[in-house]
């Protein structure tokens, strides 16, 4: 409930803040005024959408297979995004000579706001469709978000007539609104407790099961994960330690030089003869090979695997014989344990694995092409 409630109360806020900088930006264009003409206002205009377009295909470029791994920070990022456009639309009128590059720049940054927002909305729906009615809840997701919208506007028109030719008094009412919408949308995603098993939730939950022999709940895994991006945690927080940060998924087998090479080929035959992955351990830095063949499921186990090693090297020197007999003992009871407390172990949410590697349990000839 808390999600909804949040969810009403940002989009309140949104459609207000829209009316005021959009009244902002139609005064920059010269709507009203007898100098300004219909070609040079839509030839702006047209500037404006094609930035945000060509911005929306390279931020999904760049960031579109990150996006589901981690839904609720590109869902505060996304918000973050609408936000700095919104004042980029706001801060126009006072720029004239830079209209056009302050109002691109708004643009960009609500493109980045509509392929982050609309992928994260997806992931989401998936979670709060316990009986598989993802179609359902997005509907009733949209009614919801028409009635909020139709409520900001309303409360949106009345801002602006009221505000109108007072600049304080814009800039009061919507940078309190801008306050007050993040702090709902960090309140909003906060609460939600995905089962969706990640490469951050996954170190949380495998360190705190290594150290008790128990496994944390969504509800709890929740509060412990970062929700704002690493870079901003770990520069406010340097006592956190990421465990998953010492592990690099996917790993191309040419970044290996010929030693590394040759322990991969020998752990294939040792330890990995049957596993779908190989791990190598390179300055502090577990690299997972992924086999062609491999399913989602031997990505996970093999994450967890590496996740077994980066502790162990903590303080032992046979990691690969130390972590592979905490596999055997420890793995399948591990997901058990997980399973019960409802969360999916059938996959984990990562960046696809682009890089894959072939070989053989041949003894006498063993390979990796």
């Amino acid at each position: 409930m808390n999600w909804w409630l949040d969810l009403v109360l940002k989009g309140l806020s949104t459609y207000i803040r829209t009316m005021l900088s959009t009244q902002a930006l139609l005064s920059a264009i010269g709507v009203g005024e007898k100098s300004a003409t219909v070609i040079g206002a839509t030839f702006q205009w047209f500037l404006r959408d094609l930035t945000g377009m060509l911005g929306g295909i390279l931020f999904t470029f760049y960031q579109g297979s990150d996006l589901d791994s981690n839904a609720k920070m590109w869902r505060l990022v996304a918000d973050l995004m609408n936000d700095l456009g919104m004042l980029m639309d706001l801060l126009s009128p006072l720029f004239p000579s830079a209209f056009i590059f302050v109002v691109c720049l708004g643009s960009l940054s609500r493109s980045f706001t509509g392929v982050a927002s609309g992928a994260t909305r997806a992931a989401l729906t998936q979670h709060f469709a316990l009986q598989n009615n993802a179609a359902d809840i997005s509907a009733k997701e949209g009614s919801q978000e028409t009635v909020a919208t139709m409520i900001g506007m309303a409360l949106g028109m009345i801002l602006a007539r009221i505000t109108m030719g007072l600049p304080l008094a814009i800039w009061f009412s919507f940078l309190s609104l801008t306050v007050f919408h993040m702090y709902a949308n960090y309140r909003a995603v906060g609460c939600l407790a995905l089962t969706s098993l990640n490469i951050e939730r996954s170190a949380i939950l495998f360190q705190h099961f290594m150290e008790t022999g128990q496994v944390l709940s969504p509800e709890q895994v929740s509060r412990m994960e970062h929700v704002l991006p690493t870079w901003i945690t770990s520069w406010s927080s340097k006592k956190v330690k990421l465990l998953h940060a010492n592990v690099h998924l996917g790993v191309r087998v040419s970044s290996l030089d010929h030693q590394e090479m040759k322990e991969a080929l020998l752990s294939a035959v040792s330890h990995y003869l049957k596993a779908k992955y190989l791990l190598v351990e390179r300055k502090g830095i577990i690299d997972v090979i992924m086999h062609k063949n491999s399913t989602a499921s031997d990505v996970l186990q093999s994450f967890i695997h590496a996740l077994v090693m980066a502790k162990l090297m903590q303080k032992s020197t046979s990691v690969y014989l130390e972590s592979q007999s905490w596999m055997d003992k420890h793995y399948e009871v591990f997901l058990q344990k997980l399973s019960s407390l409802g969360w999916k172990t059938g996959r984990l949410l990562s960046p696809p694995v682009i890089w894959k590697a072939n070989w053989t349990d041949v003894s006498s000839d063993d390979k990796i092409d």
